[in-house]
């Protein structure tokens, strides 16, 4: 520090400056002593270990003794300094080796960045809570279809099915031709209202999922989806099955669910294909269609993210532990694959 105008432009830098020799502070300047709490002069020969918390003491004396034995030249990380009120900062430091009144020491630059560290953090703990307050709602949401569901097929499936008795009894016992012609008219639309109700209870709650499994339930509603669409479905291999939770099992139907409805929404195709296959550890479902696809580049593909259909998906995927790809190229089609491991990771929901 002998030159006074480089003297003066160190004093006032906004990053802190420091040299340490002999394991304590031999130069610091305002900036860098603020960081702590101290003036220039508290901080000058203060020793190192006095400046980070107890935790922290043998990582950070590591790390210098290092340089100035030569095994490294330079380190860059995110260290923890103790505040002298207790309180913990976080310093990014960019240190080297060097010679300072010829012998070694190390002269680095520092920045506080305990603000963003916290911001992160909080950050980080909000996405933890949004996570959870997506999987209570999914949880919710399937609690509420399953009691839905019952209560469309056995109450309002139920007086359907009574209402085409008592339709059959009339037709049965009338002379009337006319009389005839209008219970056939009415029996007709009961079997295509009582139709609408299965497919409708199925479809909020697939009763498959539950007694048959998913390969199976997912091989039912791809056939309910080509008999609605009249589009050319196929899946591969053509039956499968895998032991997972109820709720994993109802996660990966819900996804394949939503990209078959975004195939009929949005993709003007004529094929569907759904691919399925595994490992020991791990699974892949693929929804493949022949549509009109886009670019996955353009502004296209951020409205897709922001859709309410694709968040949930991911969510879904986040839930099993794992992720949700989705490629797609104009005039070639659009893919979307769930990878997720079979078994669920202890981090994940039980």
């Amino acid at each position: 520090m002998q030159s006074v105008p480089f003297r003066g432009i160190v004093e006032q830098s906004v990053a802190g400056i420091y040299i340490l020799q002999d394991e304590h502070f031999q130069y610091t300047n305002a900036t860098f002593a603020g960081m702590a709490g101290y003036s220039n002069d508290e901080a000058l020969g203060k020793p190192l270990r006095e400046c980070v918390p107890g935790y922290y003491v043998g990582e950070v004396m590591e790390r210098y003794k290092r340089r100035i034995s030569g095994e490294v030249k330079s380190m860059h990380f995110v260290t923890h300094g103790l505040h002298r009120d207790g309180n913990v900062v976080h310093i990014d430091v960019h240190g080297q080796a060097m010679q300072f009144r010829g012998r070694p020491a190390v002269v680095g630059v520092g920045v506080n960045v305990t603000e963003q560290i916290q911001r992160d953090a909080e950050l980080l703990e909000s996405r933890h809570e949004y996570r959870e307050l997506a999987s209570r709602l999914n949880t919710m949401r399937e609690q509420q279809r399953a009691e839905y569901a019952r209560e469309v097929h056995d109450v309002l499936g139920g007086l359907l099915t009574s209402m085409k008795l008592d339709v059959g009894r009339i037709a049965r016992r009338s002379r009337s031709t006319a009389i005839r012609g209008i219970a056939a008219d009415l029996n007709a639309l009961l079997v295509e209202a009582i139709d609408n109700v299965r497919e409708l209870s199925e479809s909020m709650h697939p009763q498959a999922l539950d007694h048959l499994g998913l390969g199976a339930a997912i091989a039912g509603h791809l056939k309910r989806f080509r008999e609605r669409s009249e589009l050319r479905v196929s899946m591969q291999p053509q039956e499968f099955d895998i032991d997972l939770p109820r709720w994993r099992s109802i996660a990966v139907f819900r996804i394949f669910q939503e990209a078959l409805t975004n195939v009929a929404r949005h993709a003007r195709a004529s094929a569907v294909t759904v691919r399925f296959r595994r490992t020991e550890k791990t699974f892949w479902l693929e929804i493949e269609d022949d549509g009109i696809g886009f670019d996955a580049g353009d502004a296209g593909m951020q409205a897709l993210r922001q859709s309410l259909g694709l968040i949930s998906m991911r969510e879904r995927a986040y839930e099993l532990g794992g992720s949700l790809a989705i490629d797609s190229a104009p005039r070639f089609g659009t893919r979307v694959t769930l990878q997720a491991p079979i078994v669920a990771s202890p981090l994940v929901r039980a």
